[in-house]
């Protein structure tokens, strides 16, 4: 699963957040498939999808989207 951000600010912010909350998460390019303000998006497992939108929204983290990998690129699951 994949999070797509607007701003690098917010990126970092949920990287940190995410961290704090023992979610195992990585920093990565944004891919090009998606259209995004921010370079940076950040790859978690599909099993911590509740706790990752939970932290997400809890502390109101601005997000482009959730995105689940798909053969041909990506597809939004979740606008939080």
């Amino acid at each position: 699963m994949l999070i797509a951000f607007d701003s690098t600010q917010q990126a970092l912010r949920a990287e940190m957040l995410l961290e704090y909350a023992d979610i195992e998460i990585d920093i990565c390019p944004t891919p090009k498939e998606i259209t995004a303000g921010c370079a940076l998006s950040i790859h978690f497992p599909e099993e911590d999808l509740t706790a990752v939108s939970g932290v997400i929204e809890q502390e109101k983290v601005e997000i482009r989207g959730i995105f689940k990998p798909v053969q041909d690129g990506y597809v939004l699951i979740d606008r939080c």
